[in-house]
Parts: structure tokens; sequence; C-alpha cells
């Protein structure tokens, strides 16, 4: 019925290679008009790419149930998501081995790898960056993503590195304005 979709996923450039400005997209995605691929929702940590995760998962709300954290929530479609709001995630591991169609799976046994390649992005309303005194997210992060320089005559001048994120949101919550959010890290256009 949606063989189209595998095909537009299966579809390759001339060099035989897939085009890395190419997105793959789930069905869901499709029938909600994100032809783009760009409004891709938050997994799990450890999830495998969208399309084979929506088409992987059973929704059987194991994993939910056994975070830790509770920072998973039944999603569009009741597909799991996670919610940052509610809380950080510890890469404990609990939804991977309680996934048993494995939607959620490590790289090897022994080896975790790495949980998701999500990136930070900063808001306009981020009052540290207005001249307030905050460093709510520099106190919560345990990477010292958030980094806050005393400056002459002012506030101290926040800066972020953001390639040293591990996105487990600690941040998130905390920050009395919202101005913070992750997102699956966009892949860059190769020309």
């Amino acid at each position: 019925m949606f063989d189209f979709i595998k095909r537009i996923r299966s579809r390759v450039d001339e060099r035989g290679e897939r085009s890395s400005q190419q997105r793959v997209i789930s069905r869901a995605q499709f029938l909600r008009g994100d032809i783009s691929g760009r409004r891709q929702p938050l997994r799990p940590p450890w999830a495998i790419d969208e399309y084979a995760f929506t088409e992987t998962c059973t929704r059987c709300d194991h994993c939910i149930k056994r975070c830790p954290e509770g920072v998973l929530i039944a999603g569009a479609g009741k597909f799991p998501v996670v919610e940052f709001s509610r809380g950080e995630c510890t890469f404990c591991g609990e939804c991977v081995t309680h996934c048993e169609p494995q939607a959620l799976c490590f790289e090897a046994e022994d080896k975790p790898g790495k949980p998701w390649d999500l990136e930070i992005r900063l808001g306009h309303s981020c009052i540290a960056q207005k001249g307030v005194v905050c460093q709510i997210c520099g106190d919560q992060c345990l990477e010292q993503v958030f980094r806050f320089r005393p400056r002459v005559g002012g506030a101290v001048q926040m800066e972020m590195e953001a390639d040293q994120c591990t996105g487990c949101g600690s941040c998130i919550a905390p920050c009395p304005v919202d101005a913070l959010t992750l997102h699956p890290r966009q892949s860059e256009a190769v020309e």
C-alpha cells in the first residue's frame, strides 16, 4: 500500500550513494504533510531511524513504564517520545533492555554507543542573553556546555559549546523561560 514511500526511501543518486540532502520520512510524517522530514519527534535514546522505528515499534509502552526518570511519554500515534519538561535522561538503558521488538537497541551488547544525535538550541527568550543574571542551565549541566564569562561593567556573557552536549535534557526543565530546546541534528548538505 505504501510502496511509494519505500521507493522514495531507497532512491539513490547517480553515484550509487544516498544523497546527504535526502531525508527518510515515515508514513506518519507523510500523512501529516511533513514530506521534508524536518519535524522529527524526539524518540527514546538508542532508537533506530525514524522510518524503521515507526515500522518496528509495537507501541507496547514497556519503555515508557520502565523509564526511571519518567521522561518517556506516548506521543502522536502512541509512539514513545521524550518529554524533557518532565526531567532529564540519565542514559540508564532501561528502555532499551525492555524493548522487545528492538526499535530501541544498542550498537553492540558490550558497547552501547551514542544514544542519539541531538543538538541544543537557545531561543531568543533567554534572559541571560538579555543581561539578566541567570545561570540555571549552567548549574544543571554536568557536561559544562554553558559557560558564563564575566564582563567589565555588565552582566556575565553566556557561551555555549553545543558540541559537548550529550542531549540529556537536564538544562531544559529548570529554565524559567523555556529558552532551551533539543532537536535532532540536521546533517549538513554537501554540494
